[in-house]
């Protein structure tokens, strides 16, 4: 596949800017971590990567009229990948992961019978706030310090299909489509 005739894509939710603020917030200094923008900020449901423009259609109607009805999703709580000594990865949580692992799902399955693969890790809905090199700092009292945090509410209505653009310093995500939900 020739890197330059393919976009690498995702489908995912955007945050709104709202909830960003109360989120990015949080920052303070931690050995190693790399905070994300505000922009950066995003729920990711199927990560698709590299695919090329005639795939498009496909992954179009894929997500087009997806079965779930618009609901309501809080994002509370942190957490991390790894250990809190030793963080890959710290995140926000969200409720309810039910309706989003319908949502999820659905697509995926449509995605798959598309000629899709699908991803082998279970799905961990989050909000990626920072990722962590090698030797990073601990975030255990960070995580203590916001457990219960609550970062406001918002409707999902739609998905969105965004395209990941590498850049120094972090990816650029660049919204490519939407989807309303259909219910």
């Amino acid at each position: 596949m020739d890197k330059e005739a393919t976009r690498r894509l995702f489908f995912g939710l955007e945050i709104p800017t709202s909830v960003k603020q109360r989120l990015l917030s949080i920052q303070q200094p931690v050995a190693g971590a790399r905070w994300q923008r505000a922009d950066q900020l995003h729920l990711t449901l199927v990560f698709l990567g590299r695919v090329e423009a005639q795939q498009l259609p496909a992954i179009r109607e894929a997500a087009r009229n997806l079965p779930v009805k618009p609901f309501d999703l809080t994002v509370t709580g942190l957490g991390c990948f790894g250990s809190p000594d030793h963080p890959r990865n710290l995140w926000a949580g969200v409720q309810p992961v039910g309706k989003l692992a319908e949502m999820q799902s659905a697509l995926s399955k449509r995605l798959a019978s598309s000629g899709f693969g699908q991803e082998g890790r279970s799905f961990q809905p989050h909000i990626t706030l920072a990722r962590f090199k090698r030797d990073a700092g601990s975030v255990a009292e960070l995580l203590q310090t916001h457990e219960r945090r609550h970062a406001g509410s918002f409707l999902v209505g739609w998905l969105t299909l965004f395209e990941s653009l590498p850049r120094q310093g972090g990816s650029v995500y660049h919204v490519v489509d939407r989807f309303p939900l259909a219910g």
